[in-house]
Parts: structure tokens; sequence; C-alpha cells
């Protein structure tokens, strides 16, 4: 073979050589440092905590407006002048307070009348008795006399009744609300005048969905979050449950009653209701961000040695932010808080939170409370 031809072959092999990866030594490396950067994968930060315990309540939330527990218009019973007021809107009156007079010239003069024909036929009445018991006048005659003086007598009353009309009286305790009238205006029978609100107590109708009818009961604790007075939720009581679904709307009504001795709760503002209707006491508390939910599992991952392990939990209720869990986790099991999406069981995590010596890093401070939860058993 000449020298061209060697030359030839030596460089068509190098070429497939080259087309094949190189050289198996090469290919071997490659694979070992491959196998190498897997197992020098970082560990993942996460940051952890203990259940706490406290007691979880579920509710049942809603919204309605704030009413008064009465509101009545007082009207004119009677026609006439309005001559003097005596409240304005805004002041605490009680039941039969006079608020307004009205000039009572004719029926006071009709009274006087009345006054005067009755002292007679009185008169007249008691000389016939004496008449009747002699037997000088005939019992159909005095009957007739007596049934006059009755007549008149209720006419008298009746008189003295529109008088007393003509000072306008508030029909309940409460706050005057609304004044109609001013000085000097003529008033029909009938005409409203005034309109007392009672505020004591305020009333909360609350129309909640059949569903919900065997967990609502009367006593229940209240809580009501107003959003006009922005503090603290008042406490109440579920003070009545209709026995009876509304077939159009398919709710009932739960009635609600509150008192507020500073009269900042006012007729009309907009409430959120939170009824209590059951309490879990030292429940098992973890944050809701530590739940991972997939395929219709719930589960959490606690740290075990350096790795992340998963466990299958069963959930009850949740409150702040706060799930109760029924089994499956134990009070020492530190739960990952954050950092556990995306996480596969067995992962190598780091703990960024930790703060030695077995301390509680808690997750969850202090006990559940009223009126922030939702009615769930997830």
């Amino acid at each position: 073979m000449t020298f061209e031809s060697r030359w030839t072959v030596t460089l068509v092999a190098a070429l497939m050589l080259a087309a094949c990866g190189g050289n198996p030594g090469e290919d071997s490396a490659g694979a070992q440092s491959d196998g190498e950067a897997e197992e020098e994968t970082p560990p993942v930060p996460v940051e952890v905590g203990l259940p706490t315990r406290g007691d979880v309540y579920a509710l049942y939330r809603g919204t309605a407006p704030i009413e008064a527990f009465a509101d009545a218009d007082v009207l004119a019973k009677v026609a006439g002048e309005v001559r003097e007021i005596l409240v304005e809107e805004g002041d605490v009156v009680r039941k039969g307070q006079v608020l307004a007079r009205l000039d009572g010239d004719r029926l006071r003069l009709e009274l006087n009348e009345s006054e005067a024909r009755l002292r007679k036929l009185q008169r007249d009445y008691e000389r016939n008795v004496d008449l009747s018991e002699k037997g000088l006048i005939s019992a159909g005659d005095f009957d007739r006399i007596k049934y006059d003086l009755e007549a008149l007598q209720a006419s008298h009353n009746l008189a003295s009744l529109e008088l007393d009309y003509t000072q306008i009286r508030a029909p309940i305790d409460g706050v005057v609300s609304r004044r109609y009238i001013k000085l000097g205006n003529t008033l029909a029978v009938n005409e409203p005048v005034f309109r007392v609100t009672s505020l004591d107590p305020l009333i909360v109708d609350l129309h909640v969905p059949e569903r919900e009818f065997a967990q609502i009961a009367a006593g229940q604790p209240v809580a009501l979050e107003i959003d006009a007075l922005q503090e603290a939720p008042v406490q109440a009581t579920v003070t009545r449950v209709s026995p009876v679904v509304d077939a159009a709307t398919g709710t009932f009504k739960v009635t609600i009653e509150l008192y507020d001795a500073t009269r900042r709760i006012k007729p009309g503002m907009f409430a959120r209701v939170g009824i209590v209707h059951d309490r879990h006491v030292d429940a098992l508390l973890v944050p809701r961000s530590a739940i991972v939910e997939e395929l219709g599992r719930t589960s959490v991952f606690v740290v075990e040695d350096g790795k992340a392990r998963q466990r299958y939990v069963e959930t009850g209720y949740n409150s702040e932010g706060r799930i109760e869990i029924l089994s499956g986790l134990s009070d020492d099991d530190k739960v990952i808080t954050v950092g556990q999406v995306g996480l596969r069981p067995d992962s190598a995590v780091m703990v960024i939170d930790a703060q030695g010596d077995g301390a509680d890093v808690s997750v969850a401070g202090g006990n559940g409370t009223e009126g922030d939860g939702d009615a769930s058993t997830d």
C-alpha cells in the first residue's frame, strides 16, 4: 500500500470516530460528572413551626342591616293648628310624654257646653229619683231620663278625650327620629307629626339557607362587625329562630338582639354577622399555608432527619388562618409552613428559621376567637 493510500484510510477512520461522539474515556467522564451533579443538589430552604393548641369555632357568616325594635309614626288624632313643639329630633322620650300641642279652642268650648248640659240633666235625674220612689212618675219616663243622662255622660267623655288629643303624646319609649311639622301648621286628622324609634334593643334579622337549619339555635353567641364603626366586634346572642322555611327563598329567619348603651350603633347600619354554632376546645392547629391539597387528599410536610416527609391529615374547622388537624399529626412535629410548594417527599431541606433547644416555633399564637372564622369542616 502506498503512502497516499495509508494516509487516506487513517483520515477516514478519524472522521468516523469523531462522528460517533469521541472516545469512550470522555463518555465515562461525562456520565460521572452528571452523577456527581445530581448528588450535590442543594437542600431546599424552608421555614417550620410546631403545631399549637387552642379553641377553634365553627361559624355561619352572613350580612344584614341593623333595624329598630319598634318604629312608630305619631299621627294627629284631631285637626288643629300647631301651637307648641316640645321636642326635637334626637331627643329621648318616654311613652305618654307630650311632644307637641295643637290649639283646642273649639274642642274646649264643646267640652264646656257638654259639661253644662250634663250638670242640668244630673239635677233633673236626682229630682226624678225622689218622684220615682214616691210613685209620682212612671217607670218608663224615669228610665228615659236615666238613659239620656248616660248618653250625655258618654258624649261628655268623648269631648274630653278629643280635647286631650290636642296634646300629641309619644306612643312608645324611644328617640325622636323625625319631625314632620312646623309651628303654625294646620294639621288634618291622621296626618303624621313625629316618628319615634325604639333603640332598646336593636334587631338584626338574618335570612339563613335551609341547609343550616339544624346548626342554628336560640342562645348561640354572635359577633357583629359594623363597617361604619370600624371597631371590635359587638357581642350579641341569637334571640329567636323561625320554625318555618320560606319556600320562595329557601331561607329561615334568625333574629338577633343587641343593646348599645353608648348609642353609637344606629338603625340602618350594615353588619357582618358571625353565629358561633360549635366549638372545639384545645384543638391541634396549623397555619392554613402549611396545607397541601392534591388529587382530593390533604397533607402537610414535616421535617425529619433533614428530609421532608409527607403526612396525610384529616382536617376540621378553620379559624383566623388556622386549620384544625383531627388526625395524622402530633404536637411535636416540625411542620413546614413556607417552602413546601413543589416540594417532593424525602427531599433534603434546610430549616432557615430554627430557634434551637427545642423552642416552640409558634405558627399561630393565641387561642381561637369568635367571629373571624368560616363555617368550615374542610
